[in-house]
């Protein structure tokens, strides 16, 4: 007799059926083949039931997987409907807004992304979480995540239903500490050549961006360190260790939160930043507010 569900393992079996294989069903998920494969196991086990018909190459569900597929789909589907219905719940009742942001993303960008939201007459309950890109369009395969922002769009063939919505870009601003900066300010960008550099991660389209910039304009600057933190990153130029980069957008504060200087400015690296969320038409309020902010202040 099966005394409950295990509903982790309930939605695996729904997303693999969904999805066609296991194989896809992990990627949504972004957890391992074998994760994913033994938790159904575990499903099946305290059903009592066989699920898949394994004596067949390709995935087929049996009599009793069927059924499940059946209730599964209702059950999620109703979890999703539940989850649009809390949109338009009475007035005064915050709206949840659970949102990623890649950890390659200004803090200083972020918030000034999400200050729109909280502004709202509505009021809103803000969940804000940071994890790597990847993990993230996870989370919005699974709908634990609203939206998502990041400084690229959902890449195709990611696996995950998501849309990308463009906020805006800007070009790219070079700061250093007040003793630094007026030695590089002198011929930049040539002034680069040979300087103390602090770059953005490898990963991060800054970063790659500012490194095919560099070799465009056959500059070595002296990599004193490579940063996945864009606040650690800063941190270390305040005190004078190196030149660093960030968005243009982010000029005033930084200017003023560290007293950074500027040394120079080009427009030839392109920052761009996205709200990756699983609809293609915006309903969310919050999230609207945010769209709607960064493309007419932010990035106007």
């Amino acid at each position: 007799m099966v005394n409950a569900i295990n509903y982790h393992h309930f939605m695996y079996f729904w997303l693999t059926v969904r999805e066609g294989s296991i194989q896809a069903a992990s990627r949504v998920l972004r957890l391992a083949h074998p994760t994913v494969s033994v938790q159904i196991k575990q499903l099946e086990e305290s059903l009592g039931y066989a699920l898949f018909d394994r004596s067949r190459r390709k995935l087929e569900l049996t009599e009793a997987g069927k059924l499940a597929f059946r209730y599964a789909d209702e059950i999620f589907s109703l979890g999703q409907e539940f989850l649009e219905a809390l949109e338009g719940q009475p007035e005064g009742r915050p709206i949840r807004l659970n949102v990623g942001t890649s950890d390659v993303m200004p803090k200083l960008i972020v918030r000034t992304l999400l200050e729109p939201a909280l502004r709202l007459d509505t009021p809103v309950r803000l969940s804000c979480s940071e994890d790597r890109f990847e993990r993230l369009l996870g989370g919005l395969g699974t709908h634990q995540l609203d939206l998502v922002l990041a400084d690229a769009p959902c890449p195709p063939g990611s696996g995950v239903k998501a849309f990308n919505h463009l906020l805006g870009e800007c070009g790219v601003t070079f700061f250093a500490a007040r003793e630094l900066a007026p030695k590089i300010r002198k011929g930049f960008p040539g002034s680069l050549d040979g300087a103390p550099f602090l770059r953005p991660a490898s990963d991060s389209a800054l970063g790659r961006g500012v490194v095919q910039w560099c070799e465009n304009k056959q500059l070595r600057p002296k990599t004193v360190g490579e940063f996945d933190d864009s606040a650690l990153m800063k941190a270390f130029g305040q005190h004078g260790l190196g030149i660093f980069p960030l968005p243009s957008v982010t000029e005033t504060d930084v200017k003023r939160q560290y007293g950074a200087q500027v040394v120079g400015r080009t427009e030839e690296i392109r920052a761009r930043f996205y709200a990756i969320s699983p609809e293609r038409r915006l309903k969310n309020e919050a999230v609207i507010a945010i769209c709607s902010a960064a493309r007419a202040e932010v990035f106007s």
